[in-house]
């Protein structure tokens, strides 16, 4: 674990490094290819007077309404195909079909539904999460072992007990890996969504951060932005859904 960690630092440290060395070498021009230097400046300079900690807040607060609301449905549903076979050859061709379409191209199609304003935002999250977290849940569904279930059937255990103490925890590893891809997908299209939308009543988000930075052609901006992304995802992954792994699928024993 600490090899790998160490390994992953300097990695990080060597691109930094190559960063600045192609910054210096004049290889792009300023403007487009700034600064370690400029980019840590923008960053420090949003958080300060640019707004962008209240941005993040923001953003954040729309993504976590919009995965939970995703994540609850796609248990739901899935749970609901386990159960019903006619339901599941129905949802998996809803979720085959929905899971296609990337979360921008049904902006248009919430503006005309819902208007401008945080529940599109959350819709569009929603549709992110919901389809990928079905699809992984299904899977995992499908691939638990028969013979737990012949245990489940043998102890008495009725369809919605099978569901949570069978299912759910021999299928725990497809379900957290929908999760991450939820995650992942979400992220996209939030910013998606912000940038195109701007502020809603409520405020703005990164999204619209980004999209003023670009306008302004404050490409340093754009990276120190990015560059808060990159570190909320990494938290995110390395923390959050460690911590998550290492007390179940890896304490169950059906993991690495």
């Amino acid at each position: 674990m600490k090899k790998r960690f160490v390994h992953q630092i300097v990695f990080i440290i060597a691109v930094l490094a190559m960063w600045q060395v192609i910054y210096e070498l004049q290889l792009f021009p300023a403007l487009m290819f700034p600064s370690l230097g400029s980019i840590f400046s923008a960053l420090t300079e949003g958080f300060a007077d640019g707004g962008l900690g209240e941005m993040v807040l923001y953003s954040m607060s729309l993504l976590l309404r919009g995965f939970v609301i995703g994540i609850v449905a796609a248990f739901v549903l899935s749970g609901i195909s386990m159960m019903s076979r006619t339901f599941c050859d129905i949802y998996n061709m809803i979720v085959s079909m929905c899971d296609l379409i990337p979360g921008v191209a049904m902006i248009p199609l919430a503006i005309l539904w819902i208007g401008i304003g945080e529940e599109t935002i959350i819709l569009i999250v929603v549709h992110s999460i919901i389809w990928p977290m079905s699809r992984s849940i299904m899977d995992g569904f499908s691939s638990v072992p028969k013979i737990y279930k012949e245990v489940g059937a043998n102890i008495g255990l009725n369809r919605y007990s099978m569901l949570l103490g069978i299912y759910v925890p021999a299928a725990f590893a497809h379900i957290l890996s929908g999760i991450k891809v939820g995650w992942a997908r979400a992220w996209r299209g939030l910013i998606s969504a912000e940038m195109i939308f701007g502020t809603t009543g409520s405020g703005a988000g990164i999204g619209w951060f980004i999209f003023m930075k670009r306008t302004n052609v404050d490409i340093a901006g754009v990276f120190a932005a990015l560059l808060v992304i990159v570190a909320i995802g990494a938290v995110v992954e390395y923390v959050v859904f460690r911590y998550i792994e290492k007390n179940t699928i890896r304490k169950w024993g059906i993991g690495k």
